[in-house]
């Protein structure tokens, strides 16, 4: 009974943990549609950011919601790896994680780690700056000073450095997290392995694209 119990418990962790990872992952899409939209338009792009950055339900209730996703996503992400280590406490005599596994998927935390530090620079850089500039230095409202802004973070080589090297190791955080979130919430049939090209591509295509992204903005700046 108690055995049933904790099995349950597992897959109830590893179903929120599914769950919380593909609600960042649309996040992600959103964001990286938007910033896509500055290599071809600064005035799109300038009315894109405004309205993200004014409307009460964006602010005051989507970007609560997405802050505690990302402090849940990964607090459960430690809480699972915890407990997989101490499922095993006897370490095995030899193993050969590269036959049976790929890089990311016996690195997970590693990777989430970088991209949870990542996040911190981006929130400095993006977030703060932005509550700095409306509710602590009470600015007038700026349609048009977005592009600018997002330019400026690219000028210096090691911060463009930096943005590229998280977001590759995004991408291999994603390569293995996208399809395992996929079935742990159920989808491990034929509907589930034909969605996995989806998953592989959008794990290459959106971090490459940021890539591209911060590349060209400070190519731009030199």
């Amino acid at each position: 009974m108690a055995k049933s119990t904790l099995l349950k418990s597992s897959i109830a962790k590893k179903v929120a943990m599914a769950l919380s990872g593909i609600f960042l992952i649309s996040f992600l899409a959103l964001h990286f549609f938007i910033n896509m939209v500055s290599v071809f338009s600064a005035d799109a792009f300038n009315e894109m950011s405004h309205f993200m950055g004014y409307n009460p339900l964006i602010q005051f209730v989507m970007q609560p919601i997405l802050v505690a996703g990302v402090v849940f996503h990964f607090i459960m992400g430690f809480v699972l790896e915890l407990k997989n280590k101490s499922a095993r406490p006897i370490a095995y005599v030899k193993f050969d994680g590269g036959a049976n596994s790929t890089w990311a998927s016996r690195n997970m935390i590693i990777s989430g780690l970088v991209v949870l530090a990542f996040l911190g620079l981006h929130f400095y850089d993006f977030w703060v700056h932005e509550m700095v500039y409306k509710y602590v230095e009470g600015n007038a409202i700026e349609e048009t000073r977005y592009y600018g802004e997002l330019v400026a973070k690219f000028e210096s080589p090691v911060r463009t450095g930096l943005y590229s090297v998280a977001f590759i190791l995004l991408a291999l955080h994603l390569w293995h997290g996208f399809t395992s979130s996929l079935q742990s919430i159920g989808f491990d049939n034929k509907i589930g392995k034909s969605l996995h090209t989806i998953c592989y591509s959008f794990a290459v295509i959106v971090p490459a694209g940021f890539v591209f992204i911060a590349i060209f903005h400070h190519l731009i700046n030199n």
